[in-house]
């Protein structure tokens, strides 16, 4: 980015704050830019203070192919209609049903197709998020389904273990689809996690948590309708729901319990932590298992990151409770229903990982996020379906400097720092510098999801295995859509 356009960017954007300054004080706390698909009136919200509903577990979805070393999957991008709030059904989206999608799950070494049917009336895709697979089968904007037909993705899975998600990803509709229902869970299993001494019963000690917030109407309705502030820092919901579930209850027996938490939210992030502080155990994060379990007493993902967690509840009694919660806020209510005699096993030890060696880099590159609102841009540039931003070898080892030297709006449209979490396709890296001192230890492992604060430097190391065109972008789904992306092609 030359120093001209540096000084045309930042007045254009004084000037842009100053006029939502004003915008606020003559809009009497509304602005008056016409944003969004219904403008900035946001509807009135319901109270859910008093519903309290037992977390709902997705299903897993059933493998048709019954050939071992073989998984075929038929998913449906389809309308729903979901009853977030006690008597008022609603509209959604979901894949295979009314709200979310099911569990994919397959094995390392698997060849996999998925039967992907667009059952929507508008046209969607489907990218698989952390899977490392070629170009053509990433489900990215390229890979349009349109209305009423098919898209039918084959790959082999060559990965270690992981919790990885899918969800739409067409251009300029990504917030919308995923806020309306569109996501799901993929899990990937190895030998290696198969032989780990943690939980594994799938919905029992072995959860998976889709974290998302919603703003409900008072008919319980989640319409996607952005105002000024949701288009600068991303949309933020005021209720917050797991699993599609509103104020939900985890029956548990009082055992160590295995969490697999998504932050499936547009734009928001969390500081996952429990009540009375009750430490707990990072056991994975994005891409698989950490090397070792650590100890930790909080928890922060942003937007697109997975984190595996362990909690020892086997010093609780029958009736006992404790609360998930995201910062002093509660998110769920867990609840111990049923005495065992176990004892607490977290294991220290849980896999190898091969480290990269810096002196096999062979080329560096910056990433610079900058703007906000429709204005957000990458080194400069915003998302151009035929324009190639970056070219790479296969197998080729690199190292990314990522910058947010990004603002956002605050309060009454004054500035205010805006994180971004920064997103590659195809790829799981790894995180070597944050802010020129070594990551912390839980972002120590696989990564295709990093977080950068306003004014952060995170350096990454990757090397791309599958041949394709491929993106990276701001996981801030709003920040996406407004054109806060580039496209890479591996060659």
């Amino acid at each position: 980015m030359n120093k001209n356009f540096k000084w045309y960017l930042v007045l254009t954007l004084s000037f842009i704050a100053l006029i939502l300054y004003a915008g606020y004080f003559l809009g009497e706390g509304e602005s008056f830019f016409p944003f969004g698909q219904e403008g900035t009136q946001q509807p009135p919200v319901i109270s859910t203070n008093n519903q309290t509903d037992k977390l709902q577990i997705p299903p897993l979805l059933e493998d048709k192919n019954p050939e071992p070393g073989k998984a075929e999957f038929d998913l449906y991008a389809k309308h729903g209609k979901t009853t977030f709030f006690q008597g008022f059904e609603v509209d959604t989206l979901g894949y295979n049903g009314n709200y979310l999608g099911p569990v994919i799950r397959v094995e390392r070494g698997y060849e996999v197709k998925i039967n992907v049917f667009n059952e929507l009336n508008e046209p969607t895709t489907v990218h698989w998020h952390g899977l490392e697979v070629d170009g053509d089968n990433d489900g990215g904007p390229h890979q349009v389904i349109e209305v009423g037909t098919s898209w039918k993705p084959h790959f082999t899975i060559d990965q270690p273990a992981a919790t990885l998600w899918y969800h739409p990803h067409l251009l300029h509709k990504t917030g919308e689809q995923v806020y309306k229902g569109l996501a799901g869970l993929f899990y990937i299993d190895d030998e290696q996690s198969n032989n780990l001494d943690i939980p594994k019963d799938y919905g029992v000690n072995d959860i998976p948590l889709v974290v998302q917030d919603k703003r409900f109407t008072t008919q319980g309705e989640i319409p996607y309708q952005l105002s000024m502030s949701d288009q600068m820092n991303g949309f933020m919901g005021d209720q917050i729901i797991i699993n599609g579930t509103i104020n939900p209850v985890l029956e548990v027996k009082n055992e160590v319990i295995r969490l697999r938490l998504l932050n499936g939210s547009n734009a928001r992030s969390y500081l996952f932590n429990f009540s009375n502080r009750v430490p707990f155990y990072q056991i994975a994060s994005d891409g698989g298992f950490l090397e070792t379990s650590i100890e930790m007493s909080s928890l922060r993902l942003a937007s697109g990151e997975r984190a595996e967690i362990l909690i020892d509840l086997t010093s609780y009694q029958v009736g006992n409770e404790l609360n998930l919660r995201d910062f002093k806020s509660n998110l769920m209510k867990i609840k111990i229903t049923e005495q065992t005699n176990q004892s607490a096993k977290i294991p220290k030890n849980l896999v190898k990982l091969v480290d990269y060696n810096r002196d096999d880099i062979v080329a560096t590159r910056k990433f610079v996020m900058s703007g906000m609102g429709p204005m957000v841009s990458i080194n400069g540039k915003q998302m151009n379906m035929n324009r190639i931003d970056e070219e790479l070898n296969l197998l080729d080892l690199e190292e990314w400097i990522i910058q947010n030297e990004s603002s956002g709006m605050g309060g009454m449209g004054m500035m205010n720092s805006s994180p971004h979490p920064f997103h590659i396709h195809g790829v799981q890296f790894r995180i070597v510098e944050r802010n020129g001192r070594t990551p912390p230890p839980n972002e120590r492992g696989w990564k295709d999801t990093v977080l950068l604060e306003q004014g952060e430097e995170v350096r990454i190391l990757v090397r791309f295995r599958k041949k394709g065109l491929f993106m990276y972008h701001c996981h801030i789904l709003e920040h996406e859509d407004a054109g806060m992306m580039g496209q890479f092609l591996v060659k």
